[in-house]
């Protein structure tokens, strides 16, 4: 997923705010399910929930105002009801890594209980 940086996900000093990492990596996410043809808002009808429940993100470059950056994401690792995924942000120009990140999720119900992960999840983190 591409886009560019905007003045709003900067701080004064014109490099993006660190916490704006956090809503690029979860348009990422959502977007490599979509690529995948699962729809978040259609697997929440279907009772199925993902909080993140941890993250970490190495920050190695920093991103700033006007760069076009891609944000990368691949499912490394699935359980019963949780899988983890890696993310990284690259600027689109020189290929440089500007983050990377790791990012757990549990698969939960309406009333926040672990469930097992859907079955196209499943078959997500299998590669079929």
């Amino acid at each position: 997923m591409e886009f560019r940086i905007y003045y709003e996900d900067t701080d004064a000093g014109g490099v993006v705010y660190h916490a704006r990492y956090l809503g690029f990596f979860e348009r990422g996410r959502t977007e490599f399910f979509r690529d995948r043809g699962l729809s978040v808002h259609q697997l929440h009808e279907e009772g199925s929930f993902f909080p993140v429940v941890r993250m970490e993100i190495d920050f190695r470059f920093p991103a700033r105002l006007d760069d076009l950056v891609r944000v990368e994401t691949e499912m490394v690792e699935a359980g019963k009801t949780s899988f983890i995924m890696l993310q990284r942000l690259v600027r689109v120009d020189d290929h440089k890594l500007l983050a990377e990140g790791r990012v757990t999720l549990v698969c939960v119900d309406t009333d926040m209980k672990p469930k097992r992960l859907p079955p196209r999840i499943q078959e997500i983190a299998s590669g079929d």
